[in-house]
């Protein structure tokens, strides 16, 4: 069983952000905006770690998300923000994946899209684009990050209501877990 646990552990490490990775030497708005995306990769890798089937139904309200949804939402956001690094446009079909596909994917679009951003010094040739439409990437920020982000605190106040809160050591300041 001891073995079983271990063996999760590694596997889960191996995830893009376990923990946030080292920060850049410059302020460039490229290491900047990465480090918003790691921020993001590192509050979802833990909003979502060790969720159960009970916390990914619950919902506050008959009318409101559930955990699922509200990571259904996510996984969509990740897809834009990653579309915005690569300059594509968005409106492909999201496939039906398991919660725990859905979390691989979230974690390796935004891990994608930093690696991206994290070297460039200008972000004006990049662009969220919609049909016929594109938006600088100061949109990328209020929009999809910061959506994100919003919605991974929704994630962890649902799992505290579902009995399930969230994993202690855990530090949002530092992006490592405490020992």
């Amino acid at each position: 069983m001891a073995f079983l646990f271990m063996f999760n552990q590694v596997k889960a490490q191996d995830l893009p952000y376990y923990e946030i990775p080292e920060s850049s030497e410059n302020y460039s708005a490229g290491a900047v905006a990465s480090r918003m995306i790691d921020g993001l990769g590192f509050r979802f890798y833990w909003a979502s770690e060790g969720l159960t089937e009970k916390d990914l139904q619950f919902k506050p309200t008959s009318k409101s998300r559930s955990s699922r949804e509200t990571i259904d939402h996510i996984l969509g956001l990740s897809q834009v923000i990653l579309n915005a690094a690569e300059n594509r446009p968005n409106g492909a079909k999201q496939l039906e994946l398991s919660f725990a596909e859905k979390r691989v994917k979230i974690l390796n679009n935004l891990k994608k899209a930093s690696d991206i951003l994290k070297i460039q010094t200008d972000l004006a040739e990049f662009k969220i684009i919609f049909g016929d439409k594109a938006y600088p990437f100061w949109n990328a920020i209020n929009g999809p990050i910061a959506d994100a982000l919003w919605h991974c605190g929704q994630i962890v106040s649902f799992r505290r209501s579902s009995g399930n809160p969230f994993p202690k050591g855990v530090s949002v300041f530092t992006g490592k877990l405490r020992k």
